[in-house]
């Protein structure tokens, strides 16, 4: 909040300010560069598509975050379209670890082709083995690839230096879209590509892609079909939901987390059959499930937290805080809370036999993937891209890695230098009104790239406060500048102002509907009192 943002006085300068976000103008679907332009798609769809002549046993392999179950569905679902039999597996978090791994490959080895969605650029000594059994195998992916990537039939992953995909920042579902329109092309299969991209969507939100050039176009194509798709999982899900109207951060902080949290309490497979599922009644069943393992997710995920932040040195450059029985699934949870709770990056970790993993997520400019690079020989192994990150180290390293970390942090993250993203500039009462709150709408989605603006306002009183939830977790307020009075909220506060004060607040526009009738109102983020 003591950054110099900008004095804001107008919605002309908000608006300008919004479209500095973006270096091209919108782009729409026709925009969409063409499938062969990833390095190695025409290798990879011409195997898939003799495999498919030849009757071949075709495996897939996914993952277990929201992208790879996504990613999973995709091509799960496009392959019952062409009839053609798929048989797939996503590893278990706890029993198989990630992605395609000597581990798994007992459950693959009957396979004529495999294909990995969301993994395996680094998974060489699983390539080996599949080498050496005769078996080919395409690879799609989109994460950094290693030095020495895996011997594989195909890769396809926009990463490669020598690939002509002009966007470097796309999730794995992408890419798995883009396969199979290929292969519809090739196959001749008229099948409607752009009702698979309520799934795209999903993914290109959960993995925190930036929402900018094709990736905002896909998203907001895939939201709107969201909102009047006959999918079983998303009727289900809209209806338990009361949502007509979808926005990104209903599926970053609604839908996604539902997804993800199967494969961090128990098996993500449930998930992507929530994703499949044929019926309605099926989709309403599975989403009980996932309903049920969320609830267990966030009861799990604020205990870590406490004991976390209690951890974290509060003029550090970067938060990292260590547990020895902490649950490994809502790591990658809690460190977001704690970078955004510290304003800095955060590490999250675990033990796990004689060593430690977990998840990293970044905080402002910081690229959190080329600072872990930077120890890379104090790692047993990392990944991951520059707002979020999955490692594991010995614990006969750990120390010696915190400190090195903590140095390089220093000067690479300087906590000077982490203006909030997020927050667009500071303004008056004055300017709050449906006209902001329109000039707002134009420029969704918001998300990673395009973060929804936040404003501060200074010096403001409090008229009245009323304290909400079972354990006194929010509060409502009325706000007065002297002029303009404005209503706002804040959701699991950490303290409460007292009715009087003055206070500066950082917040985002929010749309009130209540027994239909529409109100502004403000979301607090942050609030302090000032003197």
């Amino acid at each position: 909040m003591d950054f110099p943002y900008p004095r804001l006085h107008s919605l002309a300068q908000i608006e300008a300010l919004l479209r500095e976000r973006f270096d091209d103008t919108f782009l729409s679907l026709k925009d969409l560069p063409d499938p062969y332009a990833f390095k190695d798609m025409e290798r990879a769809v011409e195997r898939i598509a003799e495999a498919i002549e030849k009757g071949e046993k075709i495996v897939l392999v996914g993952d277990y975050d929201v992208d790879g179950v996504s990613s999973t569905a995709i091509m799960r679902r496009f392959f019952e379209a062409l009839g053609v039999p798929l048989e797939w597996v996503i590893p278990n978090r706890f029993r198989d670890g990630y992605g395609l791994s000597p581990t798994l490959f007992p459950r693959l080895e009957h396979a004529d082709l495999i294909l990995t969605v969301d993994n395996g650029i680094a998974a060489n000594e699983a390539a080996k083995l599949c080498k050496e059994a005769g078996i080919d195998l395409i690879i799609t992916d989109h994460h950094i690839v290693p030095d020495t990537p895996p011997q594989a039939y195909a890769i396809v992953d926009q990463k490669q230096s020598d690939c002509g995909f002009p966007h470097r920042e796309v999730c794995g579902a992408q890419i798995a879209w883009y396969l199979c329109a290929a292969l519809n092309r090739r196959l001749g299969a008229g099948i409607d590509m752009k009702a698979l991209l309520e799934l795209t969507a999903l993914a290109i939100i959960a993995d925190i892609m930036p929402l900018q050039h094709i990736n905002r176009a896909m998203v907001h194509q895939g939201l709107r079909l969201l909102e009047r798709s006959h999918s079983p999982f998303i009727v289900a899900w809209r209806e338990r939901n009361g949502k007509e109207r979808l926005r990104a951060e209903d599926i970053a902080f609604g839908l996604a987390p539902l997804i993800n949290s199967a494969g961090r309490m128990e098996d993500a497979s449930i998930a992507c059959d929530f994703l499949c599922a044929p019926t309605s009644q099926e989709a309403h069943k599975l989403l009980e499930r996932l309903q049920g393992f969320n609830e267990r997710r966030k009861g799990m995920e604020e205990n870590i937290f406490q004991e976390a932040q209690a951890q974290i040195d509060p003029e550090a450059p970067l938060a990292i805080a260590i547990g020895e029985e902490w649950h490994e699934g809502v790591l990658g949870i809690v460190a977001a809370r704690i970078a955004r709770r510290f304003e800095v990056p955060a590490l999250v970790l675990t033990r796990s036999g004689a060593s430690y993993k977990g998840s990293g997520r970044s905080f402002g400019s910081c690229h959190l993937y080329e600072l872990l690079a930077t120890q890379r020989s104090l790692m047993e192994k990392f990944g991951g891209h520059a707002a979020a990150v999955g490692l594991s180290v010995s614990e006969e390293k750990l120390g010696h890695w915190k400190q090195r970390l903590q140095e390089e942090a220093l000067s690479r993250c300087p906590r000077e230098s982490f203006a909030d993203p997020e927050i667009l500039g500071e303004i008056g009462f004055d300017l709050l009104g449906w006209e902001l709150y329109r000039l707002l709408e134009r420029f969704e989605p918001y998300g990673e790239g395009n973060p929804r603006p936040k404003f501060i306002t200074r010096g403001v009183s409090v008229e009245s406060l009323r304290v909400l939830g079972s354990e006194g977790q929010h509060f409502k307020v009325l706000l007065s500048d002297g002029t303009f009075r404005q209503e706002a909220i804040q959701f699991r506060c950490s303290a409460l102002p007292e009715t009087g004060d003055r206070i500066d607040l950082v917040y985002t526009l929010n749309e009130n509907r209540f027994n239909g009738r529409s109100t502004l109102q403000l979301l607090i983020d942050k609030f302090r009192n000032v003197t």
